[in-house]
């Protein structure tokens, strides 16, 4: 009977698929709030665009930058506390709907683009420029998580 009980051992994490640390963001924490605070990188805007496989154009227009301040952002390097803000509200979301869709990004990508009739027929992309939006989109995607329609 010597082999019948086996020992559990928890597998390892693979921390190099982690979405915050391939970003390049914090995702919580004193540490997001500085560098929000100082401005974080544009590499952070082209991750955030390859990884959600939106074209930049569409990326700054979801996010409210114009592109006269996308370039100028380009070559300063960095974003200004607010526009980062703004893209680590989408950011958020966009990580929250591919979890909601068990990392499906197709799918998480249809249902950003689309209307959702829970967001009152708007499409979720279209709110993320505002906390207010953002907000009733994380909290839609919490709803539907846990299996609340109403």
């Amino acid at each position: 009977m010597q082999g019948a009980i086996k020992e559990y051992r928890p597998k390892a994490v693979d921390r190099k698929g982690d979405f915050w640390q391939t970003l390049g963001l914090p995702s919580r924490g004193p540490t997001l709030h500085e560098a929000l605070s100082e401005g974080i990188p544009y590499k952070v805007f082209t991750t955030l665009a390859a990884a959600s496989g939106l074209e930049s154009k569409e990326l700054a227009r979801y996010v409210a930058i114009s592109p006269a301040s996308l370039q100028r952002r380009a070559k300063a390097g960095y974003f200004k506390r607010d526009e980062g803000d703004r893209l680590y509200r989408f950011a958020e979301v966009y990580k929250s709907a591919v979890d909601l869709f068990e990392g499906d990004q197709n799918r998480a990508n249809t249902w950003l683009l689309n209307p959702v009739r829970g967001l009152g027929d708007q499409r979720p992309v279209e709110m993320i420029a505002t906390t207010a939006g953002a907000e009733a989109v994380l909290d839609l995607i919490g709803r539907l998580e846990h299996g609340v329609f109403a």
